[in-house]
């Protein structure tokens, strides 16, 4: 399956299909064409498994630097930064793995939550939608739509 392929799976109506797709997705953008990069992500997932933040930053960082067009890179590091509340540094690496892959509604997901988080729920129900009109399948994301939905008509999310 090409990432083209799975793209257009996400938008079926088959939900096993689409989380098939999803995982090839997954496992396509993860994976880079250099050994040690994929060390790197190898080391760097592990890191942030074990919520050693700044060592898992640090390996990201270094992924970063070192091949500055491989997408995963920049969304792992966002992934990072988010859970380490640094919501800016992480909005800025998603903004970076949108630059490159404009499709990585993880990338979407992400920074809608890091809008969500400071209060911006306007801008983060935007994220929200545009990651669903990536990958209709994803139901975490609906429910945070609906609560970003709620708390801008709230007046909370400018």
């Amino acid at each position: 399956m090409t990432e083209g392929e799975a793209l257009a799976a996400l938008q079926g109506a088959d939900p096993a299909r689409a989380a098939q797709a999803e995982a090839a997705l997954w496992d396509m953008w993860c994976r880079a064409d250099d050994p040690e990069i994929n060390t790197l992500m190898q080391e760097g997932m592990a890191a942030l498994g074990e919520r050693r933040l700044p060592d898992a930053e640090s390996l990201f960082t270094r992924i970063v630097e070192r091949a500055p067009d491989f997408a995963e890179g920049w969304n792992k590091r966002a992934t990072v930064r988010y859970v380490a509340e640094d919501f800016a540094g992480s909005i800025a690496d998603c903004e970076a793995t949108l630059a490159r892959n404009p499709s990585h509604f993880g990338a979407l997901s992400g920074q809608g939550l890091c809008h969500l988080a400071r209060g911006e729920a306007r801008m983060a129900a935007t994220l929200f939608r545009r990651a669903l009109a990536v990958h209709p399948h994803l139901a975490a994301v609906r429910q945070n739509l609906r609560v970003a939905l709620a708390r801008a008509v709230e007046g909370n999310g400018h």
